[in-house]
């Protein structure tokens, strides 16, 4: 099917064109009307070309109209789309006289995005979406929360990097459900997750060994079953991002707490150090809910893959986690290991915990 076209007509049907104050397309099938809450009404056709209903052997008036279903008293070629504040979205179809689809779209309303927004809450960070990445190969996973009134859907990705904001080209394939955004400096694909409420994206052009020179760019569309949309973008370098894996305790003795990078991260671990934070229990902390967080903690950098530190004496656990050693980026959650004495002349026997 053909995608409906605005008609630009308003002095002939004498309407307002104010409002909507732009329009274009999302998705083929898919047309966006940026509103500013005024009352207006804005055409569209059936069929792009005249010609097409004398070719199809139809006249203008034997054309009928559908929104959501419904049928419209509206007839022939031009329809008008009614639009006051937020109101005027929806699944709008024409068929010939005996019935038959002619052809379809569907209607997002935009508003004034510098108002209050409805679809998306703020995080504790004071902002819509949370991004973070593993490391540096290029692949980085965004998040965010619904409203609790207005859950909705991603209705469109865009990934590109921030100079090719005007140079990428973006599209969609709905078998995989997975969007690509592609330019001469990038080649991002994003996938939504199960949830509904985060992505995934790859920027498969990325090279984790050379200098990231330009931010990343992220818009995230997303839309209500009321065929209202919004959208969402953040910046940022990888490097603004990254959260390493947990570290992983492979050892522990009497003196010595033995562990090695996370293998999700980049190497070599010369060229990608980390810097490790250190925590050393020695009493209770029963009302901890994360002892970890309760403790002194010290530091160190280990640029080998295996790192070790000398455990004080009476130490009931010891609790590490990692960050990037060369930016001031998150740190991973924490790693915990309780340490257990056995009985006389026995190995120090040990269990590691997550948490």
């Amino acid at each position: 099917m053909k995608l409906f076209v605005f008609s630009i007509m308003c002095a002939f049907l004498q309407v307002s064109c104010q409002n909507p104050r732009s329009h274009w397309t999302l998705l083929p099938n898919v047309l966006v009307m940026e509103v500013d809450g005024t009352l207006g009404q804005q055409p569209i056709s059936c069929l792009e070309m005249p010609e097409d209903i004398e070719r199809r052997g139809y006249h203008s008036q034997d054309i009928i109209w559908k929104k959501n279903g419904i049928k419209d008293t509206q007839r022939g070629n031009l329809y008008l789309v009614r639009l006051l504040e937020s109101l005027g979205g929806g699944n709008y179809t024409c068929h010939s006289g005996d019935g038959s689809l002619l052809n379809y779209t569907e209607v997002l309303i935009r508003q004034d995005e510098t108002k209050r927004r409805r679809i998306l809450v703020k995080n504790k960070q004071d902002d819509y979406l949370k991004c973070s990445t593993q490391n540096y190969n290029g692949e980085f996973h965004c998040s965010w929360t619904w409203h609790r009134s207005r859950v909705g859907k991603a209705a469109f990705i865009k990934a590109r990097r921030v100079l090719d904001d005007h140079n990428s080209h973006c599209s969609m394939d709905p078998s995989r459900h997975q969007w690509m955004c592609s330019s001469a400096q990038s080649n991002f694909s994003c996938s939504v997750d199960d949830s509904g409420s985060g992505i995934s994206c790859l920027d498969q052009q990325h090279c984790p060994y050379a200098e990231e020179r330009q931010q990343i760019h992220v818009t995230v569309f997303v839309r209500t079953d009321g065929f209202l949309l919004e959208s969402y973008s953040k910046r940022f370098y990888l490097s603004e991002i990254v959260k390493p894996d947990k570290v992983r305790i492979g050892k522990v003795n009497k003196t010595v707490v033995e562990w090695s990078y996370p293998s999700s991260w980049n190497r070599p671990s010369s060229y990608f150090p980390l810097t490790f934070q250190i925590s050393q229990l020695r009493g209770r902390c029963r009302k901890c809910e994360n002892p970890c967080t309760h403790l002194k903690a010290s530091k160190t950098v280990c640029s080998t893959d295996l790192c070790q530190f000398e455990v004080k004496h009476r130490v009931k656990a010891v609790c590490v986690r990692a960050k990037d050693a060369l930016c001031d980026s998150q740190w991973s959650e924490w790693t915990q290991v309780r340490m257990k004495r056995g009985r006389k002349n026995r190995k120090r026997m040990h269990h590691q915990k997550y948490i």
